[in-house]
């Protein structure tokens, strides 16, 4: 971990809702832009952005909602694997277990077998969902609601232990259940928002290396995230970890198996300005100490957005020769917004407070833009 980006996420803070120096309503916005349900959301993105304290009781809604919908046409059925003595043969035989107890003498047999249940990884990850999301919604009926919807799905069989995400990421939307991917991405947020402050009474992150982590990839898809909401409206294109190609001439045969391929955070398309931006987020400063000066820009970060400008000319895409590259950091103690013209390429090192008001903070990513400010 760097020491600036330990000082954005670690340390003590005396006021309540804040992980390090980023509040934690902050970081709500950025999930929200993270995530596909934001694209659900018309009306309501402005007023989220006005009101970033309201995002977990509109994410309840939202799964509620969607919960409530599921339940009046009957909650997505699945298959679970299950072992039992029967007095029929259903499924395989577990001739071992049958023999070792002698089940058959008394009619018996154990059985391993597939059983149809509304208690899936899914229903079950939402279920914990809902009741984690009650905990930190601001309306005492809206907490009710998500409790006593937890409390129905219970009823109705969904008992099970939470799943962990990995179980749940694995899981596949086939056409009769497709209603059920809204409920579950809504459930994903649910749990993001309900993530520890350093409040008192809260827990902790207690590995700081998987905290930056988990915040570095959530910086990076939610800036994407807020480009791809805001910027499509406008005529612009959003792709986010785009791999792009090396110009190759000519290759020996096992360069294949070491050259490294490109991937870039963000690539905005603007076809009909000709414009083309190359965003590159990075999770620390800006700057860093250099030998003979006290600040300089990270000579790595640089050669790298440089590769990815300079390595596309020539492939036939027309908006490769004007394409203008942004280095997008925190902002570490100050801000930055500062630009070099490279070989006819602008490069652009600027930075963005996660510390700001959420209005704030959706002006300076158009500012290092020069996009206007639209609603």
């Amino acid at each position: 971990m760097t020491v600036a980006a330990a000082n954005l996420t670690t340390g003590v803070s005396e006021e309540i809702g804040h992980i390090g120096r980023i509040p934690v309503r902050n970081l709500w916005l950025l999930m929200l832009y993270a995530s596909e349900l934001f694209r659900h959301i018309d009306s309501a993105k402005v007023s989220v952005e006005d009101n970033p304290d309201d995002i977990p009781d509109l994410v309840a809604e939202i799964l509620s909602r969607q919960v409530e919908r599921r339940l009046k046409r009957n909650l997505s059925f699945g298959y679970q694997s299950r072992e039992a003595v029967l007095g029929h043969v259903r499924g395989r035989i577990n001739l071992l277990y049958t023999e070792r107890h002698q089940l058959l003498d008394r009619g018996k047999v154990a059985c391993r077998f597939d059983e149809l249940t509304v208690d899936t990884a899914r229903n079950r990850f939402v279920r914990a969902a809902l009741e984690e999301i009650s905990k930190i919604v601001h309306r005492n009926a809206l907490a009710h609601r998500c409790r006593s919807i937890a409390a129905s799905l219970r009823r109705m069989g969904v008992t099970g232990e939470r799943p962990g995400r990995s179980e749940v990421s694995v899981d596949r939307f086939d056409r009769h259940d497709a209603d059920d991917q809204q409920m579950v991405s809504a459930a994903h947020l649910a749990f993001n928002l309900a993530l520890p402050t350093e409040a008192a009474g809260t827990k902790h992150l207690s590995l700081p290396d998987r905290e930056i982590t988990w915040i570095r990839k959530l910086y990076e898809k939610g800036i994407a995230g807020f480009y791809d909401v805001v910027l499509s409206r406008q005529g612009w294109r959003v792709d986010a970890g785009k791999t792009i190609d090396w110009l190759i001439d000519s290759r020996s045969p096992g360069i294949d198996k070491i050259l490294p391929s490109m991937r870039t955070d963000i690539v905005l398309d603007h076809v009909s300005a000709g414009r083309r931006i190359v965003i590159d987020t990075k999770f620390n400063s800006v700057v860093t100490r250099g030998w003979y000066r006290e600040e300089t820009l990270r000579s790595g970060y640089i050669y790298q957005i440089y590769a990815y400008l300079r390595s596309q000319e020539g492939n036939g895409d027309p908006l490769t020769a004007n394409a203008s590259g942004l280095l997008l950091h925190p902002s570490v103690g100050g801000m930055v917004n500062e630009s070099v013209v490279i070989q006819g390429h602008e490069i652009r090192f600027a930075t963005v407070d996660l510390g700001a008001d959420a209005k704030e903070i959706r002006s300076q990513l158009l500012q290092v833009l020069e996009v206007p400010h639209a609603d």
